[in-house]
């Protein structure tokens, strides 16, 4: 399947909006661990509104919630293109995989320093 490129600046960006869209949405229907970083993601959310946090909290929670869900979209492709090339196990494909799985746990540890460095002072 070959997609013609669109060189018009409106309708161009407007294709490219659309297919991030497509791909976000794909995301989070069909990958569990989106779901969960999702519903995670989601929860924080309620939190912030229901603690009342600050605007500059509420920065670093919105960029701890996007790293977190960018790096588990881009494992996930990782992990998909990985399997495409070499569907079954594979020494190196594994070693890939964990690589990127890696970058996960890191922007989720991030993710909970943020979210401890906000709520513990207001829960205490």
């Amino acid at each position: 399947m070959e997609f013609e490129k669109d060189n018009t600046f409106f309708t161009g960006r407007l294709k490219s909006v659309t297919y991030a869209f497509k791909g976000a949405v794909k995301l989070i229907t069909t990958e569990h661990s989106i779901m969960v970083q999702f519903s995670l993601g989601i929860l924080m959310t309620i939190a912030g509104f229901y603690f009342g946090i600050t605007a500059t909290q509420w920065l670093f929670q919105t960029m701890a919630i996007g790293l977190v869900m960018s790096i588990e979209g881009l494992n996930t492709a990782v992990e998909k293109i990985a399997d495409f090339i070499h569907p079954n196990y594979h020494e190196r494909i594994g070693f890939i995989k964990d690589i990127a799985a890696g970058a996960v746990f890191f922007a989720a540890l991030t993710a909970i320093a943020i979210g401890l460095i906000i709520y513990i002072p207001i829960l205490l």
